[in-house]
This record gives C-alpha cells, sequence and structure tokens, in this order.
C-alpha cells in the first residue's frame, strides 16, 4: 500500500534538528519504499542499507532541471534533513523493474549509516534516530563492521558442494532471502534459484531462495534479503557497530 501524500508533507515538514523521526514505509517488488526528496525532487525511494551511494533516477533529476550525473543536493527523509549531500544521477530502469509506479532514486548506506536505522516490518514504519551508540536495546546482537561504505554482518552460504562465509550486506531492496553478485545493472529479483543452507544469526536457512544482481561492493561476499531481515523489528546502530533483530 502506498503511503499518503500526507505522511510525505508532515515528514518533511520536521525540523531538521529533531532528535529522532519517522515515517510510514511499504513493500514493493521485495523492497522497503518510503517517501523521501533530493533537492525539490520528491518521491519513492527505494532504502538500501546494501548501497554505498544514493542515487537519483536520470529521468526525475532532469525534470528538475538537472543535467550533471554529480550533484550535491539536501536530502530529506524520515523527518531528518541533512544539507547538501553528494548525489550520484544514473538511468535507474533496471531498478524500477516490477515496481508499479516510477522509483525516484536510492537512498543509500552514506545517508542511511549517519543515523540509527529501525525497520518495523508489519506494518512498516522506518524510523531514524542519532547513531550515538547510546540507545542500545536489551537482548543479544550482531557485531556490525562496515566494508566498502555499507555495514554487514558475518554469514555463510553453501551450495550443497562448497560454501562461502564472511561479511554479508543487509539488503533492504531485493525479493529472496539471499543475493549474489551478478550484472550491474541487472534487475534486484532476478531468480537464481536456491542454495542449499544459509546460516545467519544462528539459524540455518535451508534452500534459501536467492536473486542475482551486481552492486556489491568489493569485500562484501553477499548480501542478505528481506526474507531474512523481515521477521520483526531491524534496528542498525552503526555507532555501536550492533544489529539487533528482535521479533
Amino acid at each position: 500500500m502506498r503511503a499518503p501524500l500526507l505522511a510525505l508533507a508532515l515528514t518533511l515538514a520536521t525540523a531538521a534538528t529533531a532528535r529522532a523521526g519517522e515515517t510510514a514505509c511499504w513493500f514493493e517488488n521485495g523492497a522497503v519504499v518510503a517517501p523521501a526528496a533530493i533537492g525539490d525532487m520528491s518521491g519513492d525511494f527505494v532504502i538500501d542499507l546494501s548501497a554505498p551511494h544514493t542515487l537519483l533516477h536520470n529521468t526525475k533529476a532532469q525534470a528538475g532541471g538537472f543535467e550533471t550525473t554529480d550533484l550535491s543536493l539536501p536530502v530529506r527523509l524520515a523527518g531528518q534533513a541533512l544539507p547538501a549531500q553528494p548525489v550520484t544521477v544514473v538511468d535507474l530502469d533496471y531498478r524500477g523493474v516490477g515496481f508499479v509506479a516510477p522509483i525516484a532514486g536510492v537512498i543509500g548506506a552514506d545517508i542511511l549509516a549517519r543515523y540509527t536505522v529501525v525497520i518495523d516490518f508489519a506494518p512498516c514504519r522506518l524510523r531514524l534516530e542519532p547513531a550515538d551508540g547510546l540507545s542500545r536495546p536489551s537482548g543479544p546482537f550482531l557485531p556490525v563492521e562496515m566494508v566498502g561504505g555499507v555495514p554487514t554482518v558475518r554469514a555463510s552460504a553453501s551450495d550443497g558442494f562448497s560454501s562461502v562465509q564472511g561479511p554479508f550486506a543487509l539488503d533492504t531492496a531485493s525479493g529472496g532471502a539471499l543475493r549474489a553478485r551478478g550484472p550491474a545493472d541487472g534487475p534486484r529479483q532476478t531468480p537464481a534459484g536456491t542454495v542449499a543452507g544459509l546460516a545467519f544469526d544462528g539459524r540455518l536457512y535451508p534452500r534459501a531462495r536467492a536473486v542475482k544482481a551486481g552492486d556489491l561492493p568489493p569485500g562484501v561476499v553477499g548480501a542478505l534479503g528481506v526474507e531474512v531481515l523481515a521477521g520483526g523489528r531491524l534496528r542498525l546502530d552503526p555507532a555501536a557497530h550492533a544489529l539487533w533483530l528482535t521479533p
């Protein structure tokens, strides 16, 4: 379900100095999507913790009067407002495959990792809090390491013959449980079969559904998709180097 325009208006009206802010989000095409704005250009943005850089669709940029590929513009999301930030303008038609409405852009880890990111998956809510490492909930957490500009956690995957393990990105923008490296311009929902097993957070996911697409930074083994992450509430605090996944 699409978030109402009123939610966007309330979100963007929140003062930049707010301690925390939130907005309604929604699931579409396996991705978390939320209203946001880059400069004066607002729309539906994919929320992607596994993307190192924030991207703006070239058609959106052209409609806003921009022709260059590297911009510096304010970013507003979930009640938070940042002054001019680097934004890359690219053709995002490949990322928009399967979405009902055009995607305006992608909010990446360069923006999201400035905050403690809280995503409730049922119903979908996106909350951004100060990344101060102080507001630590009770309960166990997973260590987080920044690799290639994105937050990662340790996981392993096996095809039944060989296995890989290491840092896996947190992919809030793909269908499936696991994303493997693939063509840079490939849709995030391209099926890649199943893997014999995916081990993460002390759990084994047999015959985990995989998708294949690019955009994984060097040093990142793979990415964990929403099918794994959406079991409850995701809380990522980059300052505390910690991830909480609570039912």
